[in-house]
């Protein structure tokens, strides 16, 4: 199933090693799912990689080597406004525009959502679950 995942759970699969975010990723890996993003999601990665994690260059230019071959990346055609959190809105985009069938997220205001056009909007523990 194709899956977009926001950044908060990127973060997570990235820096903490064998958390919950890793064991997703792994599933991905695995090829259980098929992950999209965007060029709008990787950058908002790569930025807060790069101020809050102090990763250099070269990392976040590894890191996103790896995303880009890791899943398909999307370019979203239509900007949406339904959320507040305006990368919330980039997510939509991405998940819209890859056809993906799955948010996977730790954001409330998604979350309370519930879905959006047919798209599952679920937790993280309820895509581990899956």
């Amino acid at each position: 199933m194709k899956v977009v995942f926001d950044t908060s759970i990127l973060v997570s699969a990235l820096t903490l090693p064998g958390g919950r975010g890793n064991e997703a990723l792994d599933r991905i890996i695995l090829g259980a799912d098929a992950p999209a993003i965007s060029k709008p999601i990787i950058d908002a990665l790569l930025g807060v990689l790069a101020k809050k994690f102090g990763r250099d260059r070269e990392q976040l230019a590894r890191t996103a080597v790896f995303l880009v071959e890791l899943a398909e990346v999307v370019e979203p055609g239509r900007t949406r406004s339904l959320l507040e959190d305006e990368p919330d809105n980039r997510i939509l985009e991405c998940t819209m525009a890859a056809g993906a069938k799955q948010i996977v997220t730790g954001d409330r205001a998604m979350l309370e959502l519930g879905s959006y056009q047919g798209i599952t909007i679920l937790t993280l523990a309820d895509y581990l679950a899956g």
